[in-house]
């Protein structure tokens, strides 16, 4: 009840709260904050507001939960943050996780890739984003992302279209549908997957609190997937935290021209992201070390790549259509006439020439 009422005096990863709180348990908190405690006026002017009992009863009326550490489902690697808060300025575990939907977070967080990217993407980054999410779900991944327009959007509906499990991470109240467009998805996540927030029901979104909620992908996942971002971008910002997490990061290319795909071209220039092209690629980064490794691509390979020099040259100096004599090819393939004879005669019983009254020439279309 502590952290059910700590979950909305405290905002999530208030930098201040964690240096006040250090070394406190929730309960601890809760009681100072209650006996009005001088070292905690900074969130006193919530507390006549937090009503832990009433919290539970409008989540629950909404199919929520609240989940804590020590729980069967809690999802440990968020206590990552309790680290990484040491390297920036919004960190911090949560006080606790409200859960909207079925499954066990725990569980489906197992195997968990991010997607995230721009709300005003393109068409290729939508088609990208719902192509490799449905891709994973198909590996058994489950998908997350913020649930809000653009690349958010696409990973979650590409999930859903494969049967897969998708999450989204709300920076407001498990039962508030923001963007409200979005109503309808965020509602069908609920049904097959999960929704998440740090804050209780009721709370709306604000910046700092997709900022925070941004550190709550990237450590809840194996790894993020950067598709389309500016150079100052969101997505950008859960990169980050995905870098400080020991998580993987990987960014989609894009057109050069794209301001969109900036941001994606910086992580790999610069921040050593890893290149995604596929859903291979995805898997061999965020996979345990030396497993799921992704052959590299090779063109396919034909029966002239093999062929001995005097072959090939041979071959190169063939006509298409025209017949030519034996020294003419000779000539023009740079060999002697004996050489270039057994060459063509070779040629010929691998179907690749045609000999005529003539001459020779290349036997259409060739047989690989």
């Amino acid at each position: 009840m502590a952290r059910v009422g700590l979950s909305r005096v405290v905002e999530p990863g208030d930098l201040a709260a964690l240096k006040a709180f250090d070394g406190l348990e929730p309960l601890e908190i809760w009681d100072r904050l209650h006996h009005n405690d001088p070292d905690l006026d900074r969130w006193s002017t919530r507390l006549a507001t937090a009503d832990p009992h009433r919290d539970l009863e409008r989540a629950a009326a909404a199919g929520a939960r609240f989940v804590i550490p020590g729980d069967d489902e809690w999802p440990d690697q968020v206590e990552i943050l309790e680290d990484a808060g040491q390297l920036t300025r919004r960190a911090g575990v949560p006080f606790g996780l409200w859960v909207r939907g079925k499954p066990n977070l725990r569980t489906v967080l197992t195997r968990a890739i991010a997607i995230v990217g721009a709300r005003a993407c393109s068409s290729y980054g939508e088609h990208v984003a719902a192509e490799l999410a449905s891709g994973l779900a198909d590996n058994g991944v489950t998908v997350v992302s913020g649930g809000a327009f653009g690349i958010d959007a696409a990973a979650h509906r590409g999930t859903l279209a494969a049967a897969g499990l998708t999450i989204a991470v709300l920076a407001c109240g498990v039962d508030v549908s923001y963007p409200k467009r979005n109503s309808a998805l965020l509602s069908r996540i609920a049904e097959d997957g999960l929704v998440v927030s740090e804050l209780p029901p009721g709370c709306s979104p604000t910046k700092l609190r997709f900022l925070a909620r941004n550190r709550l992908i990237a450590a809840a996942t194996q790894g993020t997937v950067v598709i389309e971002a500016a150079v100052r971008s969101g997505a950008l910002n859960t990169a980050g935290w995905a870098e400080q997490c020991g998580r993987a990061v990987l960014a989609v290319p894009g057109p050069i021209t794209s301001r969109m795909s900036a941001g994606s071209h910086l992580l790999v220039r610069e921040r050593n992201a890893v290149l995604a092209t596929n859903v291979a690629d995805i898997i061999e980064a965020t996979a345990p070390f030396g497993t799921s490794l992704t052959p590299h691509p090779r063109a396919p390979e034909t029966l002239t790549d093999s062929l001995p020099t005097d072959l090939q040259r041979t071959l190169d100096a063939v006509p298409v259509r025209t017949p030519a004599p034996t020294p003419r090819i000779a000539a023009t393939a740079g060999l002697d006439v004996p050489t270039t004879q057994q060459s063509l005669e070779a040629l010929t019983a691998l179907n690749l020439t045609t000999q005529t009254p003539t001459g020779w020439h290349l036997k259409t279309p060739p047989t690989p």
